[in-house]
């Protein structure tokens, strides 16, 4: 077995190859794909952006559906030395077009599918000179630009080709998130902060080679990246699907594919339970589920254990410039239902006060972490990564300012108050959103639940929340209402309750509280 450390993105799947190069490392539209597989067709694609002029720290964006040909373009790339960012298939050409020129990307790696935004994407000055292009065989007329055939690539011969040297050092990825401004913003990972993290997800997880692992999260997601990125790690299997849109046939491949993870958002696990109570599935093969990208509702474990007897349910907060600041151990979700856990392995966090102080046990504070998972910063802007990451302990180190809210109690759990721009200011007071959150989870047949304050000339912000509802039930606003105030205090009671058939997203899965606020004010 090949244990030396690892020090390179890359050398996952070099490892991985070496250990066991027949094993299933993929599957995707139920065809299997082995570590050789993927060595190799990786190796082969950094060949020949080498050849085609891609140099050491070019970003290279990847625009593409999950699939096959994104894991192989994420490992090609690295291979190369280039810096690789998955951009959502779901993207806009003009948002597309602004990450592309923000970033200077010298190549793009897409799908004839998408070739409508794709092409919309490039037009005017761009800096990229490479594209690559899956399915290009199966267009019926002439791309508006120059490109190389994907699968070409990875039949061609390529001699006296030197990959470039890379170190921990260097950047590794770009994941775009979104901005306040409303510009995307590029959180920069080298291989070391990528690689260190990747364990210590691994180390919590308690993640062994047997791990058949679903991937139903954009890998544009770095939740969903991550995934791959673990998987390749430990030498398991990935189940590709492109996502959730269509519940019954994941349950089918969950069935028949026999996955042992399976990493989910409130969203997905609002879906499942409402499935759930309408048909009783249930899912033994799982071992372990995860959650993040929004608190997972108290209501939900335990719906989530009939639906899932045999899993491990990890609930955990993070957020992209530093992947993952904490989880809580499942043993401890129901004596700990409302905690997000401690720090993740080989970190720290801490609460601090507006002026920088700490606080004390049960006051609620900003959060700050500190550990090798934290970003170098965001792409081209200085004044946005000196916002987020302060002096640290040591000269020259330094930590990221989540801007979060939270509370941690005297065995150092965390709890989750909110953020600093989510805090809703009525009648002189602060409330967090998800407090006023899980008491309406509590209710019964509520599916899911959005609450933010809107301008109010005499309260400041008056609070309102939208609520979906499970097939068949029946309630009114006044019954919210009622149950709120007999649990939360008369400030934090919402002044108005509105139904919708469902909630508006993001690519990401989350429920999409800007849109919801523009809903309001059309």
């Amino acid at each position: 077995m090949i244990s030396r450390p690892q020090r390179l993105l890359g050398e996952a799947l070099e490892f991985s190859y070496q250990n066991h190069p027949l094993k299933t490392c993929a599957i995707f539209k139920e065809k299997e794909f082995s570590y050789t597989d993927l060595k190799e067709s990786a190796e082969k694609l950094a060949f020949h952006l080498v050849d085609s002029g891609i140099q050491k720290g070019d970003r290279v964006a990847i625009f593409m559906n999950n699939s096959w040909e994104c894991i192989v373009s994420i490992y090609g790339i690295t291979f190369a030395g280039g810096v690789f960012l998955v951009v959502n298939p779901q993207t806009k050409a003009n948002k597309f077009n602004f990450i592309l020129n923000d970033c200077g990307a010298k190549g793009v790696i897409s799908e004839s599918q998408l070739l409508h935004e794709l092409s919309q994407s490039l037009e005017g000055p761009n800096e990229v000179s490479e594209i690559i292009l899956s399915g290009k065989k199966e267009l019926q007329h002439d791309t508006i630009f120059e490109s190389t055939d994907f699968d070409e690539v990875l039949l061609k011969t390529y001699e006296n080709t030197v990959l470039p040297k890379i170190i921990p050092n260097d950047l590794a990825a770009l994941i775009y998130t979104s901005g306040s401004t409303g510009f995307p913003k590029g959180v920069m990972m080298t291989h070391q902060s990528m690689v260190f993290t990747s364990w210590s997800l691994i180390e919590y997880l308690r993640l062994t080679e047997v791990e058949r692992i679903m991937l139903v999260l954009p890998l544009a997601f770095d939740y969903g990246l991550y995934q791959l990125l673990m998987s390749v790690s430990i030498g398991g299997t990935l189940i590709i699907e492109q996502s959730f849109n269509f519940p019954p046939t994941i349950f089918r491949h969950i069935e028949k594919l026999k996955p042992t993870v399976f990493p989910g958002v409130p969203s997905i696990y609002a879906m499942m339970i409402a499935t759930h109570k309408k048909t009783g599935i249930k899912f033994d093969c799982i071992t372990k589920i995860t959650n993040t990208a929004a608190a997972l509702p108290e209501e939900f474990v335990s719906e989530l254990k009939k639906i899932f007897p045999n899993a491990l349910i990890f609930k955990m907060y993070g957020l992209t410039e530093c992947k993952r600041v904490s989880y809580l151990e499942p043993e401890l979700i129901d004596e700990k239902p409302n905690s997000v856990g401690k720090a993740i392995p080989g970190t720290e966090v801490f609460l601090l006060s507006d002026n920088g102080k700490p606080v004390f046990h049960g006051e609620t504070g900003i959060l700050h972490v500190r550990g090798p998972h934290v970003m170098a910063g965001y792409w081209n802007n200085e004044e946005l990564s000196n916002d987020m990451l302060k002096p640290g302990f040591l000269p020259g180190e330094r930590i990221l300012c989540a801007h979060d809210l939270f509370k941690m109690d005297e065995e150092g759990f965390l709890y989750f108050q909110g953020r600093n721009d989510d805090i809703i200011k009525t009648r002189g007071e602060k409330v967090s959103p998800i407090e006023v959150e899980n008491v309406i989870y509590k209710i019964e047949g509520i599916k899911e639940v959005a609450v933010f304050g809107i301008p109010d000339v005499i309260l400041g912000e008056a609070i309102v929340a939208y609520v979906t509802l499970h097939d068949q039930v029946q309630i009114n606003d006044k019954e919210i209402q009622r149950n709120c105030m007999s649990q939360l205090e008369p400030f934090m009671v919402p002044q108005k309750i509105v139904f919708v058939q469902e909630m508006p997203k993001s690519s990401n899965g989350k429920i999409d509280k800007k849109e919801l606020k523009r809903m309001i004010s059309s």
